[in-house]
């Protein structure tokens, strides 16, 4: 008997994962039963370095902790009693149910050895289930957080990298050209200011009308890079703004229709609304060939509802979608994206010749539709 009790001592489990410094101040535990109960027991023990677990038993070969503590290299055996043998344990956890063991163990009794069992260890594997299951699911969500972390961080490098290339684009294309062509007519103007005098004041006016359009080029360069009304972030004002500035620059005929009470929004989230229809009729602009866009903001209780609609050429929705440099050269990335890293969804609707229907839903949170912690 002495014999089978050394093969029991955990002083044999020393190269397994369970990696522990054995110590007299460790507890020696033994647990009977591998169901869930002694699942739950295993998975809290084996971590814990102030806990050594001597051995497992378990009649049934099916049961779902003996993967566990093989590959914990527990000791596991198929009588009980084998472990209320073993020297070295203090402490038996019986998680079988099994009434005629819990008489067993009542009737045991040994110097410095503690028995729990029935409901008390039910309890308690309950409670560590419950643990497990809560600690899985506090990673589950972090591990998503950090994911959208990730790409929060990935798509602020990306639309850093974009904003400046578009705002180069911009002073290059209109206020540089402008800038050009105004000094080229004034280095004209200084050849025919006494040659031919009405010429000359005819050039000017051109030069003053293209200064005028310069600065309007400007003015447009300053709104996009600071496009949110001073520091009190008022998107309605900046988009009322924005679009008449569109409208002037482009010719494309604008309506902005507005429900809703934006101060209940997070600043952060009217920054990137505002940037997706930034985005959405920039792509108006380059792609549609509108003559008329509409915007529709929605701000409801719980989700809100952003919609630009243009009477363009329209796209194969389907064809785009398959092919990544056509779904960037459209900017449907971008929308998508930034509507994902505040919580939401866009959803791209177009037919060849029929235009294209931009929406964009996000889900509004407690704090956003209750901004002062009232019902």
């Amino acid at each position: 008997m002495k014999s089978q009790v050394h093969t029991m001592r955990p002083t044999r489990v020393k190269k397994g994962s369970v990696k522990k410094r054995q110590s007299a101040a460790a507890t020696h535990v033994a647990i009977i039963g591998a169901g869930r109960g002694g699942t739950a027991l295993l998975e809290i023990f084996a971590s814990d370095p102030l806990v050594e677990i001597v051995g497992i038993a378990e009649v049934n070969p099916k049961a779902p902790g003996l993967t566990l503590a093989r590959r914990l290299k527990v000791p596991v055996i198929c009588d009980y009693r084998k472990l209320l043998a073993l020297e070295q344990v203090d402490l038996i956890i019986d998680v079988t149910g099994d009434s005629a063991v819990g008489m067993v163990l009542q009737d045991f009794h040994r110097m410095g050895v503690a028995v729990i069992g029935g409901a008390s260890a039910k309890f308690m594997w309950q409670l560590i289930e419950a643990r497990i299951r809560a600690t899985a699911e506090i990673e589950k969500t972090l591990n998503k957080y950090q994911s959208l972390y990730r790409l929060y961080v990935k798509e602020a490098g990306a639309a850093v990298t974009e904003e400046r290339t578009r705002i180069a684009c911009e002073i290059h294309d209109g206020l540089v050209q402008n800038l050009a062509g105004m000094n080229f007519k004034l280095d004209l103007c200084q050849e025919l200011v006494r040659k031919k005098p009405k010429t000359c004041q005819t050039t000017l006016r051109e030069a003053k009308a293209q200064l005028k359009l310069a600065i309007q080029e400007a003015r447009q360069v300053i709104f996009n890079l600071r496009p949110l009304h001073y520091d009190r972030l008022d998107l309605i004002p900046a988009l009322t703004n924005y679009l008449r500035s569109y409208e002037t620059q482009y010719h494309i005929k604008t309506e902005f229709a507005v429900s809703g009470d934006e101060t209940t929004l997070f600043p952060r989230t009217k920054i990137f609304l505002f940037r997706i229809v930034q985005e959405a009729l920039s792509n108006v602009q380059k792609h549609a060939k509108a003559d008329r866009v509409a915007v529709q903001l929605a701000i409801g209780r719980e989700v809100l509802t952003v919609t630009i609609t243009d009477n363009g050429i329209g796209f194969d929705v389907e064809a785009v979608s398959r092919d990544p440099e056509k779904w960037d050269h459209f900017g449907v990335r971008g929308i998508v994206e930034r509507a994902r890293l505040v919580g939401g969804e866009a959803r791209i609707e177009s037919k060849r010749g029929r235009g294209t229907k931009v929406v964009i839903k996000v889900p509004l949170g407690k704090k956003e539709v209750e901004p002062n912690g009232t019902d």
